[in-house]
């Protein structure tokens, strides 16, 4: 995964940490479902992020 001073710079590198991310805290038995509020100080915008489980495609497995 990529550290805080590391640069993405396409939606593609974005989904690859979000998907290492979320994968991390799954296998190490975090709860990843829910809302999670990102305040990032007054020079920044704040995001709001819901993740869900959503069902596997039959034909990807």
């Amino acid at each position: 995964m990529t550290s805080e001073g590391t640069s993405l710079t396409s939606k593609a590198e974005l989904k690859v940490e979000l998907k290492a991310l979320l994968l991390s805290a799954y296998e190490n038995e975090v709860d990843v479902e829910g809302g999670f509020e990102c305040r990032n100080g007054a020079e920044h915008p704040d995001w709001d992020v819901i993740v869900t489980e959503v069902e596997k495609n039959e034909r990807m497995e």
